[in-house]
């Protein structure tokens, strides 16, 4: 089991910058395939960013390709999403997620956050 804990959300004015972290309690984070989601009110959850174990793949949704940067550290257990000139449509509720193996669009991830709101103001 994967324990997830999101962190960073708020409320940014648009053009503004946001960073999200999160925190993961497991003795083997470095084996997960690690991903940020986000599910905007009467919206479908959609996948944001993905990176590989050992964070040499990157992977973006074009909504956010050139904006928002994801990262990890295997040290800290943590993952990270940069999130630059936000725009009112990024407004949602982001999640962090583990999967237990490779990534590929589509995939189901194993273990999910509680989620952490962003609110980007026009």
């Amino acid at each position: 089991q994967v324990q997830l804990v999101e962190s960073g959300g708020g409320l940014v004015q648009a053009g503004g910058s946001l960073r999200l972290s999160c925190a993961a309690s497991t003795r083997t984070f470095s084996s997960y395939t690690m991903g940020w989601f986000r599910q905007a009110p009467g919206k479908e959850r959609e996948f944001i960013a993905a990176i590989s174990w050992r964070g040499g793949s990157l992977y973006y949704a074009d909504s956010v390709k050139g904006r928002f940067t994801i990262s990890r550290d295997n040290a800290k257990n943590t993952v990270s999403l940069q999130m630059n000139s936000l725009k009112p449509e990024d407004k949602a509720v982001y999640y962090c997620a583990a999967a237990g193996g490779v990534f590929y669009r589509g995939r189901e991830f194993d273990f999910w956050g509680q989620g952490t709101q962003v609110t980007v103001s026009s």
